[in-house]
């Protein structure tokens, strides 16, 4: 089998793999399993494996039922005995391959799927990268840099020049003085950064599965951000009637009773805002995630206002996601719809189950922003 051969049917299959995971990207979506199968650059997918139907005989090759003599309403013999309790069976069952690809095919399945526009970036971070650029020709440099076309180009110049050429039998050979090189040279590019900002309520009413339901979301739009910017920082800020900044498993697994002050997580972030991350250097994306309870004594309007003057007209784009608990009053969405329905850096999603994750990365990543 060649070479070109076996790439055009590893072709094939990733489009046939390509194709399933985006028929049901909606259930991969729900489920958190792939988090936990996630490497460096690789996450693994479960997909169920097709086979094809075939025929089975017995031992002895003797064909299957209803082959030989014997008359109408003869019962069938029941075969040699067989050793054992016979509960084990002999046919096979639904195999399940696991099919590893790329982060980076998966934000691309991931943006054909839901649509999604590739983001322009609206902060510079204040790094320059070095690249190298192949922008010039030069005489000398090693022969994996050696211009082909240029090379023979000057040796048919030389040859006609100094009348060697016979265009009868067009032979062109280069010599030494012939050859030339790719060179280049060095060019400082700024890099495009971004940083997500993840707000959640840790409250007595938050369960494990609206952490997991956060978890899983958080998941998708890390995969959709590292494929639009070069690099990412993640902060994560845990919040009940105080908020303070935790590490990303701290952040996952923490639970704190008491009441809930949305206000002390948006003021924590307006403070990372303006003492590390400057608009004019950084893309922001602060994410905040509640079941929609917020303490009485006008802590929703003080929330309203930090959005309003402070933290929207600094970030790319602010997203509440609301999870359903059975303790949540789930207000929280419809007050800032109320108040701040009007801005278009602010994008409210309700996420009742694992089935809304897709609808509410849509709602978050639709805008391009």
């Amino acid at each position: 089998m060649s070479i070109r051969r076996v790439e055009r049917d590893l072709g094939r299959f990733r489009q046939i793999v390509r194709g399933k995971i985006k028929k049901d990207l909606r259930k991969y979506m729900s489920q958190g399993e792939m988090i936990g199968r996630q490497g460096r650059k690789y996450v693994s997918i479960p997909l169920p494996q097709i086979d094809l139907p075939q025929f089975r005989y017995g031992t002895k090759q003797g064909g299957g039922v209803g082959q030989g003599d014997g008359d109408v309403g003869e019962p069938i013999g029941q075969g040699d005995p067989q050793q054992g309790q016979g509960e084990a069976g002999s046919e096979p069952g639904q195999h399940v391959i696991e099919v590893d690809i790329t982060l980076d095919e998966l934000a691309q399945i991931l943006g054909e799927e839901l649509q999604l526009p590739n983001i322009e970036p609206r902060g510079k971070k204040n790094i320059i990268s070095k690249k190298d650029k192949y922008s010039g020709i030069r005489r000398v440099g090693p022969d994996s840099l050696r211009h082909f076309k240029r090379t023979y180009r000057e040796a048919l110049r030389r040859q006609i020049s100094s009348g060697e050429y016979n265009a009868a039998n067009p032979v062109v050979v280069p010599i030494r003085e012939d050859m030339r090189f790719r060179s280049w040279k060095e060019t400082q590019m700024p890099e495009s950064n971004a940083v997500i900002i993840y707000m959640m309520d840790v409250s007595g009413s938050m369960g494990t599965e609206q952490k997991e339901l956060v978890r899983i979301t958080a998941f998708w739009i890390e995969t959709w951000l590292r494929s639009q910017y070069k690099e990412i920082e993640i902060r994560y800020i845990v919040h009940d009637a105080a908020a303070k900044e935790v590490d990303q498993n701290t952040f996952y697994h923490i639970r704190e009773g008491g009441g809930t002050k949305i206000s002390s997580a948006y003021k924590l972030c307006n403070k990372l805002i303006d003492e590390r991350y400057s608009p004019d250097e950084w893309n922001i994306y602060p994410f905040h995630f509640s079941d929609g309870d917020n303490w009485g004594g006008g802590d929703t309007r003080e929330c309203v206002e930090l959005l309003r003057s402070q933290v929207l007209p600094k970030t790319n784009q602010f997203c509440y996601g609301q999870v359903r608990s059975l303790y949540g009053s789930g207000r929280f969405a419809h007050d800032l719809e109320e108040y701040l329905g009007k801005e278009d850096n602010l994008v409210i999603s309700e996420i009742a189950d694992r089935d809304d994750i897709y609808d509410a990365i849509k709602d978050f990543l639709g805008k391009g922003k």
